[in-house]
């Protein structure tokens, strides 16, 4: 059944390339996510607090919070449509099963968003000799909104693991549901897992964020001390505390999947956030280490291994258990969109990131009002006409397949 949902036109490319990209653009959107939520909690509890320190963390934290949401949205996009193109019987019957959660994620994730930017114009920079921060409502509302936003695509993806109950669920008691107003399957405990991931990641961030402000002129070093010994407390106990759900979520997978539990890909994850507790344990003792920059990659190094560990499993599932196996999957190579899409992912983007990060960067080193270099203008110049020249390619194009 699963073969016959195929697209009969094929993939324009080799499928591992596909899930290869798909596993490490699900693993930056995840690492963004995880630090929206963790900063994004920091600045609820902030808003509360009394403590001054708080505060100001606070307030630093919203500013990290609501970048990682446009991040993690833009590059969320990617593994969406790497999953459309090998596992689209799986991912499409899943969507159909629930197309009002489906439709309304759009609905509910610019709720989500609207309300942090909200609380962001409501208060600025709050923490720093102003009054207690207005609209602390919004700022909780945003979180929880988006917590809900997780558990749809949550269970959208453990929906297309179960093609054992697809007509079962379109089908209850012999009556057809054509609603989509259901969410089917979940599991908790891989739910929890990937959310609580945030407590380290941020944990990390706050590691990270002391090392870049302590070399300015106006570094206040106690305040930057006391937020990188709380991030080196969430790093070690946060690592060592995801490691419970994700016990949970072994030992609860289904039976189709019996054999994924005793696996090197179900050890790896947990050796991965052990290895990042010993390793901060161990590295970041001293506050002008250049490990204070390196937690956020060994950050990344541990969600990414789950994120390999998430891909083996439902491979082990389709293809292990019911006979789906994407290496088969018909491929008509087309170079050009392949170019484009690498081309695209290097040029353009590593243009205009390597700009916004090197802007990010002095900024966040410079007291007072920054001033770019004559290199560093340039820079944003070639990044605009890289974006320009990519756009007119685009449409030209588009134009002259249409007249065709």
């Amino acid at each position: 059944m699963m073969y016959a949902l195929r697209n009969p036109a094929g993939v324009p490319f080799y499928p591992i390339v596909f899930i290869a990209l798909g596993v490490l653009t699900f693993a930056m959107h995840i690492f963004f996510v995880q630090l929206m939520l963790g900063t994004g909690a920091i600045t609820a509890y902030g808003a509360f607090s009394n403590n001054p320190y708080w505060q100001r963390l606070a307030s630093a934290m919203l500013e990290i919070a609501k970048v990682s949401v446009s991040v993690a949205i833009v590059i969320g996009v990617a593994p969406l449509l790497f999953v459309q193109v090998v596992y689209d019987p799986q991912w499409y019957t899943s969507n159909v099963l629930s197309a009002r959660w489906v439709i309304g994620f759009i609905v509910i994730m610019i709720m989500a968003y609207w309300l942090m930017y909200y609380y962001y114009f409501r208060n600025g920079k709050f923490g720093q000799g102003s009054d207690k921060p207005k609209a602390r409502w919004s700022i909780i509302s945003s979180l929880a909104i988006f917590l809900l936003a997780g558990w749809i695509m949550h269970s959208l993806t453990s929906q297309m693991l179960h093609p054992e109950l697809w007509q079962q669920w379109y089908m209850p008691n012999g009556a057809m549901d054509t609603t989509g107003s259901q969410l089917h399957a979940n599991n908790p405990w891989r739910f929890a897992f990937f959310i609580l991931i945030a407590i380290p990641v941020a944990g990390a961030m706050m590691v990270a964020y002391r090392r870049f402000k302590s070399v300015r002129e106006d570094a206040d070093h106690a305040y930057l001390n006391w937020t990188a010994e709380l991030g080196k407390k969430w790093l070690k106990v946060g690592s060592l505390l995801v490691l419970i759900p994700y016990l949970g979520w072994m030992v609860t997978l289904p039976e189709t999947a019996e054999n994924f539990a005793g696996s090197i890909w179900s050890i790896l994850p947990a050796l991965g956030f052990i290895g990042l507790a010993v390793w901060s344990h161990l590295r970041l003792n001293d506050a002008k280490s250049i490990c204070n920059y390196m937690v956020l990659a060994m950050a990344f190094i541990a969600v990414l291994l789950p994120s390999i560990g998430r891909e083996v499993l439902r491979y082990d599932i389709l293809n292990g258990f019911f006979g789906y196996n994407f290496f088969d999957y018909k491929v008509i190579i087309d170079w050009y969109s392949t170019l484009l899409f690498f081309g695209t992912f290097a040029v353009v983007g590593g243009a205009v990131l390597g700009y916004f990060l090197t802007i990010a960067w002095k900024v966040g080193q410079s007291k007072g009002v920054y001033v770019p270099s004559v290199a560093v203008d340039r820079a944003g110049t070639i990044a605009i006409w890289i974006i320009s020249l990519w756009m007119v390619h685009f449409f030209v194009l588009g134009f002259w397949v249409w007249m065709q």
